[in-house]
């Protein structure tokens, strides 16, 4: 008897702690979600990843510590070690984490904006070649709609002249 009461609280014990780990494991998706903004779609994948991991996380443990059985104490142990994570660690765990993804992303970014803002002025000079390009098409289409030809004598225009 003595024996299975200390099963049982073992038990307990562990399924408390997967319960913590647990929580972890969602507020990992909710850093994600407050420092990358994704569309609802993503959101509903990631729902859906996070629920088929923990699942598979809660079998495994249940097969591993408990023979596969469900037991009252094991729904209180997990609920009780969500619980506690959310009461006690969870607000300090997304600041912290939230303030390093967006220092890593600022630092990480910030080269890349660098050569962009480099680039723009190299080829800043030969920015004219487009402009003009597109002036000098615009002008060809609106001289075939101005003289109403058909679209086979605008198109074969437009193409005797390289566009």
């Amino acid at each position: 008897m003595d024996n299975t009461i200390a099963m049982q609280l073992y038990s307990l014990l562990i399924f408390t702690i997967s319960g913590v780990a647990i929580g972890i494991f969602f507020d990992i998706f909710r850093i994600l979600r407050k420092t990358f903004k994704t569309p609802d779609i993503i959101t509903y994948i990631e729902d859906t990843i996070f629920w088929i991991c923990t699942g598979i996380f809660f079998l495994f443990l249940l097969f591993k510590f408990n023979n596969g059985e469900i037991r009252n104490y094991v729904i209180i142990g997990i609920i009780m070690g969500i619980v506690i994570y959310i009461l006690t660690i969870s607000k300090y765990f997304i600041k912290i984490n939230v303030s390093i993804i967006n220092f890593l992303k600022k630092i990480l970014l910030y080269p890349i904006k660098l050569i962009c803002t480099i680039l723009s002025k190299i080829l800043k000079p030969f920015s004219f070649i487009v402009i003009n390009t597109n002036n000098l098409f615009r002008k060809n289409v609106e001289k075939c709609l101005k003289s109403k030809k058909d679209m086979k004598k605008c198109k074969k225009q437009l193409g005797k002249e390289g566009f």
